[in-house]
């Protein structure tokens, strides 16, 4: 039986919804509705909920 190809996966970026200053982490946006453990996904002109379909869409400069 012939191996099976592994596909080239892209890894989670985890790191990137959370900044770091000083001695504390504090996490970026979250969903009002769904709770603190979802992100809102940054679009270019918009945060999108993935689960619950919130939306919040961002100012025009």
């Amino acid at each position: 039986m012939a191996k099976k190809q592994v596909k080239n996966k892209i890894p989670s970026k985890k790191y990137e919804k959370y900044t770091i200053s000083g001695d504390k982490i504090e996490r970026k946006k979250s969903c009002p509705k769904c709770g603190v453990g979802i992100f809102l996904a940054d679009h270019k002109d918009r945060l999108y909920c993935g689960k619950c379909h919130y939306v919040e869409f961002k100012k025009r400069e």
